[in-house]
């Protein structure tokens, strides 16, 4: 379908973009502004004004474009464009190990010490003691090893890695045996397999979906067989008619043909949660204590550190695996290491733990303090006194999130609230436009924020973001 004569004309009328740069020269605010963004914010301008215009958009008239309108609206894209694309949020979503936003929050020691290193020289691969050049893996191995009991350690830049870089030292071109029934994906769409496959190690299948046992094991094992790899469903549960073989049983058969067994625990933890009325999840301590050669886990998650993935074990093989060319592809750098070491060190005490690291303090955070919390909040914005804001405690559930226990529930405390003459929706983009953008989720025609996830500091600046939404501004007198 062609274009209508109106459509023409106003295609032809469109503003140049120098003529947008020669009349903002006279505006102030465009003073100090690159070159190169001034001319991309006019481009985006103009181009928006074309897909308006060929969408018949019948707020488009006859006349030409308003000039200070423009300028106002190239202003806008300046702004945009301006500002820092990774932003602080505050998530009000119950999900502690939020993927999209970031996942773990940091520990203040692990923040402290990232400012101290990223802003100094450092001796990250250089040994003060002997004066020579010394290994980066040094500033947390012995920690490490400390903590899970385990002859030697590294950390590379992701769990997925750690895997990766384990099964291609040691089961290149040679037999892997793994329960069907773990062969999980991840985020991302990457699974145990396409990983396997990547590392060269070939995937042998044992048992069914529901149920494997130790014998359908010991009858794949052959000459070619090279590892014998656990892999815990962190991120889901079979639940019902199951059997599975255990790490320490998998550990004997392994001593027994002299073929290394390896568990990829993913989320991994330090802290045993059901002494905190949670669900049990194996720790690191107990899979290192069972005998098995190499355990990988991630740094973020349920660890409560940043990215990153670690390998422990047997030091015959961790130091094979050092020396793999992919070593240096997947390192991690500086700033990684900085903030995991004062994350583990807390793990000296683990009640000490609990209290600082984040995710551990919100996974464990009892239901009274967040209900204490809502109603601060509460009060809060009835303050505002809004006679359109309509505000309602919700007894909710909060997740644990990154793919990390994923039958428990949470019992949390939300605050609801919905705007006369707004729609939820609408409320929902206004808090994520806010400066910090707030992120909640959407029950019962209400925008839900649950307090599990709000940090203490942040109450204030979800209160500023509702100040006068949705209220009819006074007539002049």
């Amino acid at each position: 379908m062609g274009l209508s004569k109106k459509q023409r004309d106003l295609l032809q009328r469109l503003p140049g973009i120098d003529f947008i740069l020669e009349n903002a020269k006279d505006e102030p605010f465009f003073a100090n502004i690159p070159k190169s963004v001034l001319v991309r914010s006019a481009r985006s301008v103009v181009e928006d004004l074309r897909t308006d215009i060929l969408n018949d958009d019948k707020e488009i008239t006859d006349e030409n474009p308003d000039l200070s309108l423009l300028l106002e609206k190239v202003k806008g894209s300046v702004k945009n464009i301006m500002q820092l694309n990774l932003k602080r949020t505050i998530n009000a979503t119950g999900i502690i190990v939020h993927t999209n936003l970031g996942r773990s929050l940091l520990p203040a020691d692990a923040v402290e010490n990232l400012s101290e290193i990223a802003g100094r020289y450092s001796n990250l691969e250089f040994d003060l003691s002997k004066g020579i050049r010394g290994s980066r893996y040094s500033a947390v191995e012995d920690i490490l090893c400390e903590i899970s009991g385990a002859e030697a350690a590294m950390v590379v830049n992701n769990n997925a890695a750690a895997v990766l870089l384990c099964l291609e030292t040691i089961a290149k071109e040679k037999k892997v045996i793994v329960s069907r029934g773990e062969l999980v994906e991840i985020g991302g769409s990457f699974r145990i397999p396409d990983v396997m496959a990547k590392s060269g190690g070939i995937l042998k299948e044992v048992g069914t979906t529901n149920r494997t046992h130790l014998r359908d094991y010991e009858k794949a094992v052959d000459g070619d067989t090279c590892l014998l790899l656990k892999v815990h469903k962190s991120n889901y549960s079979i639940v019902g008619f199951t059997a599975d073989v255990s790490l320490k049983e998998l550990v004997e058969l392994g001593g027994k043909y002299r073929i290394p067994v390896m568990e990829d625990l993913g989320s991994g933890t330090f802290i045993d949660f059901s002494k905190y009325g949670l669900f049990k999840e194996p720790t690191v301590q107990e899979s290192v204590s069972t005998g098995a050669d190499v355990v990988t886990f991630s740094g973020d998650k349920l660890l409560g550190g940043p990215q990153a993935g670690i390998i422990v074990g047997k030091r015959n093989i961790v130091d094979q695996i050092k020396q793999n060319p992919l070593t240096r592809a997947l390192r991690i750098d500086k700033l990684t290491l900085a903030a995991l070491e004062s994350t583990i060190r807390l793990y000296r005490d683990p009640e000490k733990a609990i209290e600082n690291i984040p995710t551990l303090r919100m996974l464990t955070l009892p239901i009274e303090s967040i209900e204490k919390k809502g109603k601060i909040l509460l009060d809060m914005l009835k303050k505002l006194k809004n006679s359109n804001m309509s505000i309602k405690l919700f007894k909710l559930s909060s997740r644990a999130g990154g793919g990390s226990l994923p039958l428990l529930e949470l019992p949390s405390i939300c605050v609801g609230i919905k705007i006369n003459g707004m729609s939820v929706n609408a409320v929902e983009k206004h808090m994520r436009e806010n400066t910090p953008p707030i992120i909640g989720r959407i029950e019962e025609d209400y925008f839900i924020m649950d307090l599990r996830t709000i940090q203490n500091d942040e109450l204030s600046i979800v209160e500023n973001a509702l100040v006068g939404l949705g209220m009819m501004p006074k007539k002049a007198s």
